[in-house]
């Protein structure tokens, strides 16, 4: 039978960084030697006073001296203790910042392990954002069921601009029209890609639909103005990778399409984060060039994407709402008051 051990009594328990263990003394060694000079001290002026005052005692009675001797007496005593209370603060803030200290190193040593072997919290901020993804995907599922047609045509095939404009497109060019004008249209799929922009230096897929958006003449000056805001704004430290938007219905992006404005489609301002509204807002008071390059951006998405709705399925329109220049283009009409 095992005997219980010492160290699971309740009284060595610690309840926090700061608490101070129940098993301290009441009074420590400084205070026994304060109380011990108090004494000495006191004793010394009452032999004073009852040896050598006995003959000062003529005369009436003297505040100012009564006052002098009480000071005198009692103002050592005082500073005594005073000393001694500092002591035990200092004991007990070095007591306090040793157990602080060996707190903060098991906390350390607790995530270098979790860490390692793949952490707790590593494992709850990978489940959210697996959450948040299956959300999104989700929505987007749901955005396809609305509007799923007999004999869609994939967004691989579809094109992004409808045909019209292309023909008119076509029938006004001339001798010396330059190649990107001849090169075959943009299909919906690489529009999309095309508005997130590549993800990395080694996205293939995402620069290849890139360069086919730039040979789209309508396309390229909307991409090349999404480059320009979302270059002035990573210099004020707003990222679109770090904007979390409320997603709006593709029915009210088919609104705003259609010329709708006001409350109809606030909801597609669903950028919240304060610091980013702050930050672009201030721009665009002070930076005569990020306003102008703001106004020029939002003319070009509003103009390209009253086309591409025209042909676009639900689900197409919320593969669009996701990427980076649209979540530019809610930033920035929201902050320059285009959905109000």
């Amino acid at each position: 039978m095992e005997a219980p051990l010492a160290d699971e009594s309740p009284k060595k328990v610690e309840l926090g960084v700061y608490q101070r263990p129940e098993d301290a003394p009441k009074i420590t060694a400084t205070e026994m030697i304060a109380a011990i000079l108090s004494l000495v001290w006191l004793a010394m002026t009452a032999g004073y006073f009852l040896i050598v005052g006995t003959g000062t005692s003529e005369g009436g009675f003297d505040s100012i001296r009564f006052v002098m001797m009480i000071i005198a007496i009692f103002m050592p005593v005082a500073m005594i203790w005073v000393g001694a209370l500092a002591v035990r603060a200092s004991v007990t803030m070095r007591e306090e910042s040793r157990r602080l200290q060996a707190a903060i190193s098991a906390m350390r040593q607790s995530y270098l392990s979790g860490q390692q072997g793949g952490g707790s919290n590593a494992t709850v901020e990978k489940k959210l954002e697996e959450i948040a993804a299956a959300q999104r995907k989700t929505e987007s599922t749901l955005a396809t069921f609305t509007s799923i047609r007999p004999g869609q045509t994939p967004a691989e095939d579809k094109l992004a601009i409808p045909a019209p404009a292309l023909i008119e497109e076509q029938a006004s060019l001339a001798l010396g029209t330059p190649s990107e004008s001849l090169a075959p249209p943009l299909s919906v799929a690489d529009f999309i890609k095309a508005m997130n922009f590549p993800e990395t230096a080694e996205d293939k897929e995402g620069f290849r639909a890139l360069r086919r958006a730039l040979s789209d003449r309508k396309v390229s000056q909307l991409i090349h103005a999404a480059q320009d805001v979302l270059t002035l704004l990573s210099q004020d430290g707003i990222y679109m990778d770090d904007l979390r938007p409320d997603r709006a219905k593709p029915e009210i992006w088919r609104r705003f399409a259609k010329g709708e404005r006001g409350h109809a489609v606030a909801s597609l301002g669903g950028v919240r984060d304060r610091s980013s509204l702050a930050l672009a807002s201030a721009r665009m008071k002070q930076d005569a060039i990020f306003r102008d390059a703001v106004h020029h951006f939002l003319r070009k998405f509003d103009k390209t994407f009253a086309e591409f709705e025209q042909t676009a399925t639900d689900e197409e329109i919320a593969a669009l709402s996701d990427c980076r220049t649209a979540r530019a283009f809610m930033l920035l009409g929201r902050v320059t008051g285009t959905f109000d």
